[in-house]
Order: C-alpha cells, then structure tokens, then sequence
C-alpha cells in the first residue's frame, strides 16, 4: 500500500494467486481504492477476476473459470495471453467470452504486450494493465489512466465502459532471463504444468 502511494496510484486491484484473502486487510485503507480481485489459474493459464465477492476454485477450464467468475460478480479478463507458461495464448483469448484484455504487463517483454495491446484492439474488449508486481519496487510498472472514481466499482465501470488507457514497462532482458530460469525451475518441479 505505500508503494502505491508512493506511485501516485489512486486506485490498485490486488490479484494474488488463488486466493481472494488480502482484500479484506487492504480494502478500507483510506488512501488508496481497492478493487477486489484474483489472478485464477485456470487449466489453461492465468484469468485475471475483477470485482469478485469470493474465491474462484483453480485448475477449471476457461470457460468454467470465466463462468465462475461472472458467478462471483466479477468480470473475466485475459492475463497476459502471449506468456508462454502462464499466458492463456491467443486462441484461448480469441474462443472464449471474455469481459476484456490485460493489454499491458509489466512482467511481460515488449514483444508480449504490443502483442497483447494488438489482439485487445482487434477484439474491442475493454483493457487492463498490471504491474504483476511480485514485490513493491515493481508497483505502477504497468497502470491505466481513466477518470477519476469515488470507488472501486466505479474504478472498474470505468475500464468496462472503455475510459483507461494501459501504460506498461517492459521486462528488460536481464530480468528477462532471471524470470525464465525461475519459470522454467519451478514448471519443471510442477511436473510440466502451468501454475
């Protein structure tokens, strides 16, 4: 939370790995807006759920997990599709109902989210973009820029009706190869599977 303070950021969701739990210590902060959110593990990559009530169960198809989502009364969005070990991949992103596009990432290389940014412009979805920050030097990497909200749920109308623009860094080649070894380290340990 200082970080995003620090960034200047009105507005944060905070989507752990499968797990919903941290809204609860962060949401009433006074300082920042927080919308609820969780970045799935799906059977096929990751989905990013904003606006959720709950816990969405991991491992689900895409379909079922974008399901479940709109269950929780969140909506679904496509986290970083062009991540190999990660990423949903672009026929995933393209066969399914999602709500919108994470365009920008700030763990993703610049090849990744021009990628991104073009397949979410050709689908007209709206846009999101993550800092996908693991640490809090790496928070507001990647942000949208939209107009100003009295709450979370107005925060999220705002990128659902299309009024953010993604700002994204660009992993740089010498995280680029740090963040491989580790990927392709614990890919390995989880027997060839995506997170």
């Amino acid at each position: 939370m200082e970080a995003a303070v620090r960034r200047g950021l009105g507005c944060i969701a905070v989507t752990d790995h499968n797990s919903f739990s941290v809204y609860a210590d962060l949401r009433d902060n006074g300082r920042v807006l927080v919308i609820p959110g969780i970045e799935v593990s799906s059977a096929e990559g990751h989905v990013l759920a904003y606006g959720v009530d709950r816990d969405i169960r991991r491992g689900m198809s895409v379909k079922d997990t974008i399901d479940a989502i709109h269950e929780a009364g969140g909506v679904a969005f496509a986290a970083h599709p062009y991540r190999w070990w990660s990423g949903l991949g672009e026929k995933n992103v393209r066969g399914h109902a999602f709500d919108g596009t994470e365009a920008g990432n700030g763990r993703s290389d610049a090849k990744g989210n021009r990628k991104a940014n073009s397949l979410a412009d050709e689908l007209g979805r709206p846009v999101s973009a993550g800092s996908d920050a693991h640490t809090p030097d790496h928070i507001g990497d990647a942000y949208v820029d939209m107009p100003d909200a009295s709450s979370w749920q107005d925060a999220l109308r705002n990128v659902m009706d299309g009024k953010a623009e993604t700002f994204s860094t660009n992993r740089r080649m010498s995280d680029s190869v740090k963040y491989a070894w580790k990927s392709i380290t614990e890919w390995i340990f989880r027997g060839f599977k995506k997170m």
